[in-house]
Formats: structure tokens, C-alpha cells, sequence
């Protein structure tokens, strides 16, 4: 008979936290020994102290230490070195590709993420020691052996492995159905971004007005995540084989949301670390105390600068830049069709009508034209739509073509179904569920 009973473990918490922090002081070791000059830090190093930091904050959280004068700070030391070494994962594997990506000059981007990576180190460097202070005050005893160079070689290789995986053509259709999603998204987030309006440096007294208020970690997350399947539909649907090589234009296109993502993981990760553990919320005490001297290790009006005018600022970057390449990849892909339909009834291509006719284009980003007797209109324009009305006005026309995406113009019929939104007064009418979107 099995005995459900449980048993209380007889480890104490003092054992414990010697077992769990022995793995994450060593790289502590390693890194207060290190000229990070002579042996820059690596992938590896960064992904071990990811994983026992993690692992020693969780048992110090699962333990109360959060609650706990005596065990706060050290909790807070391997937070610092877990957020920190993740921005810096993010930040040398940016470095690392910046090789496969296709990308216009990045002499600029290349220095400023040198710069990002130097000011990233020297955190650590600070760091490591301040944890060996700490537990040796703790009476943890330090590990007797240590970590060598050899542990944390470089993840690059001049011997790439040969590339003998054939992947069978998809059906195309389906293909260019996923492209035309990708890049419609690429442009909706890439407008939907211009909010943090970032496209030149800031000063610390405009950051500090819109860090936290208006960037905070939890808007660069969802931008994070939205990217993020970009990528993952893009290399699951598109090209199996990660970066393609038959379509130069859409390995460009992967390239600007690769490294837009990899920026944001970044970027959200120091915003967590400094909306967490150094911004000044209130709270006093210990609390207060620690973000002090967690102050002293790293400079918080300097990472601000780096959250703002590195990460954010190429996040903006390349998201603006990779619009137009975007753009003609859709206007490429998508499906084409024809749609013949009345104008609205009584007033014409007005304010109101013109203004859902460039919502519905815009919202799907493929190209649209309004096409008049043998003039063509812009139908993602107000103004030209608007323009067109007047044409249509005066000479009489009882009915206009629109061309081009054939999503765009589904939409568009269902709109005209409904007189375009509006009744024969010129006043606003409820519109079908299809078209939500439009509120």
C-alpha cells in the first residue's frame, strides 16, 4: 500500500540557497576576474547567468526574501543580473547577425549597439563583485572552483554547415495569401508605432517625461509580441528554411522585422528593470535603500538614454524605413479585382464616405484606385476621393470602379450596399459587423 502521507523536507533554507546560488556565483566569480576588453563576454555566458539568476530569484520569491530585510537586496542583485543579461543576450545576438541581415548602412546602428553591449558589461562588472560582497555577508560559501574562457566560447563559426535541406514548393497561392498577411501587418504596426514618434535623440529631461508615463514595458511588450509573429508566421509559412535566398526582396523585408523584434526584447527588458528596481515609485525603507545602491551600480539616467535613443530609436527606425520595401511586396502579392458600384446617394463622395473608403484601404494597406470616366484616384487619399466627387458632380455620373485589392474591395461593396455609411441627409448609420473595424 502506497503511503500519501507527505513528508516534510528536512533540507533547511541555508542549504538551499548555497545549492541554488552555486552555478550563479560562479559566473559572478567569472565575470569580477574578467578584462572583458581581452575576452569580450559571449552568448553562453550570458545564457548561464540567465538561467541560474532566474532560477535564484524564483527560490528567493518562492521563499519570501521580497518580505525579508536580511535576503531583499541579494534577490535584487540576481534580478539585476537576470534583466540585464537578457538586454545584453538580445543586444550580442543583434551583433552577431547583423551579417545575414540585408539591411541599408548600418555603420551607425553597428556603433551605437557597441556602445549598448559597453554599457551593458561594464553594468555587470559593477554587479558581480556587489553579489560576491553580498553573500559572503549572507555566509554563503563561495564555490571552490571556477569558470575558464574555454566555458564561454563564441557561438560564431567561419565554417557555416552546408545548406542540403530542399524544401518543396508550396502551393503558391497559399503562399502569397501569407505574404500579403505579414506585410499588411508590417504596415499596420509600423503606423501604429509612429505613437513613440522617436526619430531623433532625445534629451534625459524629455525622456524622463515619457518614461514611464507613455513608453513602459507593457506597451513595448505587445509591439514585441505583434513582431514576434511576424517572424513566426513568416518563417513557418513563407520560408520553412529561416532566411530565403530565391526572393532577395522578402529577405529584406524578414530582416527589418527580425531586427525590430530582437530590439524590442531589449528594449522591454531594461523598461522592466528599470520601472521594477530603479525607478523611485513611492515606497520607502529598503525598498528605497536598494534602489539606491542598485543606483550606484547602474547609472539609471544612462540607461534611460540607451531604453530612448538606442533601442527605441531603431526600433522607429527600421520599422519607418522598412515600410516602403513592405508596400511593394503587398502591392506584388495581393489579389486584384474590379468592383463597379453606385456613389452615394443625394450628397456624393463627401467628408464622411471619402473618409470609410480611405479607412477600408488603409486598414488592409494594398493598393486601390478610384477610377472616374478615364481619370484615376488615389482611394486611400480623402482628398482624392474627394476630388474625384467633385468630378463626379459635375458631370453627372451615376456610378464609379474601384481597382485593386481584392480584400479592400469586398469591404467597399458591403460599405456601398449601406449608401456608404450614411443616410440620403447625410447623417451616419449603423454599419454590419464585417466593418467594425471602421468605428
Amino acid at each position: 500500500m502506497v503511503n500519501n502521507q507527505l513528508t516534510k523536507c528536512d533540507i533547511t533554507f541555508s542549504k538551499k540557497v548555497q545549492t541554488f546560488s552555486h552555478t550563479f556565483l560562479k559566473c559572478c566569480l567569472y565575470i569580477s576576474n574578467s578584462d572583458a576588453s581581452c575576452f569580450p563576454f559571449s552568448k553562453i555566458l550570458f545564457s548561464k547567468l540567465i538561467t541560474s539568476s532566474k532560477l535564484m530569484e524564483d527560490f528567493l520569491d518562492f521563499n519570501g526574501a521580497k518580505n525579508n530585510k536580511k535576503w531583499f537586496y541579494y534577490r535584487e542583485l540576481a534580478a539585476s543580473m537576470l534583466h540585464l543579461c537578457m538586454a545584453s543576450y538580445s543586444q550580442k545576438h543583434i551583433l552577431n547577425r547583423l551579417g545575414c541581415y540585408k539591411l541599408d548602412d548600418t555603420t551607425d546602428f553597428v556603433t551605437e549597439g557597441n556602445k549598448n553591449l559597453q554599457f551593458l558589461t561594464e553594468a555587470l562588472l559593477k554587479i558581480a563583485p556587489e553579489v560576491i560582497h553580498e553573500v559572503e555577508c549572507l555566509g554563503i560559501k563561495l564555490p571552490d572552483e571556477f569558470f575558464k574562457n574555454d566555458n564561454f566560447t563564441s557561438v560564431i563559426t567561419d565554417e557555416p554547415l552546408p545548406n542540403d535541406i530542399s524544401i518543396d514548393e508550396k502551393d503558391q497561392n497559399q503562399r502569397r495569401q501569407q505574404i500579403v498577411i505579414i506585410a499588411s501587418e508590417f504596415l499596420s504596426i509600423s503606423k501604429a508605432f509612429d505613437q513613440f514618434g522617436i526619430f531623433q535623440a532625445r534629451t534625459l529631461g524629455e525622456i524622463q517625461k515619457i518614461v514611464p508615463e507613455k513608453v513602459n514595458e507593457v506597451e513595448i511588450r505587445r509591439y514585441e509580441m505583434l513582431v514576434h509573429n511576424l517572424q513566426s508566421a513568416f518563417d513557418t509559412y513563407v520560408a520553412p528554411g529561416g532566411l530565403t535566398s530565391d526572393n532577395d526582396k522578402l529577405s529584406e523585408l524578414r530582416s527589418y522585422f527580425s531586427v525590430v523584434f530582437h530590439l524590442l526584447q531589449l528594449t522591454g527588458r531594461l523598461l522592466h528593470y528599470y520601472e521594477r528596481h530603479l525607478h523611485k515609485t513611492g515606497y520607502k525603507n529598503i525598498y528605497q535603500e536598494t534602489q539606491e545602491k542598485l543606483s550606484s551600480l547602474v547609472n539609471s539616467d544612462l540607461l534611460l538614454e540607451r531604453i530612448v535613443n538606442y533601442g527605441l530609436y531603431y526600433a522607429c527606425h527600421y520599422l519607418s524605413t522598412g515600410r516602403e520595401l513592405a508596400q511593394e511586396i503587398l502591392n506584388a502579392n495581393i489579389i486584384r479585382s474590379t468592383l463597379t458600384t453606385g456613389i452615394p446617394v443625394e450628397r456624393g463622395f463627401h467628408l464622411r464616405p471619402s473618409l470609410l473608403v480611405s479607412k477600408i484601404v488603409g486598414y488592409y494597406g494594398g493598393q486601390v484606385e478610384l477610377c472616374v470616366a478615364d481619370n484615376q484616384f488615389d482611394a486611400s487619399s480623402v482628398l482624392d476621393i474627394q476630388w474625384a466627387g467633385g468630378m463626379i458632380q459635375k458631370e453627372g455620373i451615376t456610378s464609379v470602379m474601384f481597382k485593386g485589392d481584392d480584400r479592400a474591395l469586398k469591404d467597399i461593396k458591403i460599405l456601398a450596399a449601406n449608401n456608404y455609411g450614411e443616410d440620403t441627409m447625410g447623417k451616419g448609420v449603423p454599419l454590419p459587423k464585417e466593418l467594425n473595424y471602421l468605428r
